[in-house]
């Protein structure tokens, strides 16, 4: 099958998904806890990436499957979403693989509504995998045919495989989570910053890995900025998540609600102040904000999946930039102002493309957004646009010449998964 054939079935595909739009938003409203409208806003999304990969024809349509002719590349997808995973199950087929694609345990459903559209389109050239995650990883690492393994997942489940990927010389690509600065100096546009911040924050109830975690706000604005903020969160719409008014619907994890209540007992304890929110009926988290958050507690080190703001004030770039690096996870980082913001975020970013390091690199940031909402730095991601962090953020093990190596960095599934015919 040429890169061609391939092509006409994915955008098939966008054609097709549309049709399904009331399902999907159904399925993750019963399955997942996610408002009715984030799904509907994510079909959409979703459809406008798979069209852009008409334009990938120049760096895809000259290249192979990474394991040759037949064979498979092994994919497990995170629970948060519906529609965008066909994005990376599109984005590795392009690239000439077969695909073996697994769902959450929670998403079961949404994947054989998945499956019941994808065969008649794909037959058997993408097929879905119904077993536990343990069981998936330990016969995609030992099946021959799978060359590659792909997981959407937290990087301690996975960071225990990696003697496996060195026996085996198999290649693993990691995405995982973000702890992601947002960071806000004194000549900044507010309304910019703010609108972004309510958009990317509270979208599918915060459970999206480049949702902001860490808000530093400069202290001469510090002020005025976290009251327009608790304004504006005082009228997000909260509720049941088939409403479509609701804004914030109860979270999708049992873990993720457990460590939110952790992270809020820990802020209070380490002499925080929630102003806003702070009340947890289930798995329903109230929209909450966090003032004078500090480095080391745990909100702050750790990715907190859910409608949870930890803000805290800085004086200097210097500082604001020692602080954002002072973590684990290196995913994505938005800056807000005017010369010291953009030399702040030159400071942050990484490289372009993912490359080999010695180590797990931390403190660089996959991703840094200058004065721009996150929509429209993340516009043709994991299609023409290259995503991928540093730090425990994401990886990918390989051996290269007999060598087993660590590469970290943005990168792009198909061109990952392949290499030039």
């Amino acid at each position: 099958m040429t890169f061609d054939d391939r092509l006409e079935k994915v955008m098939e595909l966008a054609k097709v998904l549309p049709r399904y739009k009331p399902d999907l938003m159904d399925l993750a409203a019963k399955n997942l806890k996610f408002a009715v409208r984030d799904t509907a806003y994510e079909v959409g999304i979703t459809v406008d990436r798979l069209q852009l990969f008409e334009h990938t024809e120049f760096f895809l349509s000259q290249r192979q499957p990474l394991g040759g002719p037949g064979s498979r590349v092994a994919v497990m997808l995170s629970y948060n979403g519906s529609a965008w995973l066909n994005t990376v199950i599109a984005s590795v087929y392009l690239a000439g693989n077969k695909v073996l694609a697994k769902f959450a345990s929670r998403g079961n459903e949404l994947m054989g509504l998945t499956e019941s559209f994808y065969r008649p389109l794909f037959g058997d050239d993408i097929q879905f995998y119904r077993g536990d995650g343990r069981s998936f990883m330990h016969n995609a690492i030992i099946a021959p045919h799978i060359s590659c393994v792909i997981v959407f997942g937290f990087d301690a489940n996975v960071l225990p495989y990696e003697a496996d990927f060195r026996r085996t010389g198999k290649k693993f690509v990691f995405e995982g989570p973000g702890v992601d600065p947002f960071i806000v100096f004194p000549d900044a546009d507010l309304e910019l910053a703010l609108g972004d911040l309510m958009n990317g924050k509270f979208s599918y109830s915060g459970q999206t890995c480049t949702a902001p975690k860490r808000i530093f706000v400069h202290r001469a604005i510090y002020d005025e900025f976290i009251k327009e903020l608790v304004q504006r969160v005082r009228q997000l719409r909260v509720g049941d998540p088939y409403d479509p008014e609701t804004q914030v619907s109860p979270v999708g994890s049992n873990l993720a609600v457990n460590r939110i209540k952790a992270q809020l007992r820990d802020a209070v304890a380490k002499k925080a102040r929630i102003i806003l929110g702070g009340e947890i009926q289930g798995n329903l988290v109230y929209p909450t904000i966090i003032r004078d958050a500090t480095d080391e507690m745990a909100g702050m080190q750790e990715e907190v999946f859910g409608p949870v703001v930890f803000a805290s004030c800085f004086d200097t770039s210097a500082e604001v930039i020692a602080r954002a690096r002072n973590n684990r996870y290196g995913l994505r980082a938005a800056v807000f102002g005017g010369l010291e913001a953009k030399a702040v975020a030159r400071t942050l970013v990484g490289e372009k493309y993912c490359h080999p390091v010695p180590d797990f690199t931390f403190g660089r940031f996959g991703t840094v957004a200058l004065n721009a909402p996150r929509l429209q730095t993340w516009r043709g991601s994991l299609v023409t646009k290259a995503v991928g962090g540093y730090g425990y953020s994401g990886w990918i093990w390989e051996t290269v010449d007999g060598r087993f190596r660590l590469t970290q960095g943005p990168k792009l599934l198909s061109i990952e998964t392949s290499r030039p015919c």
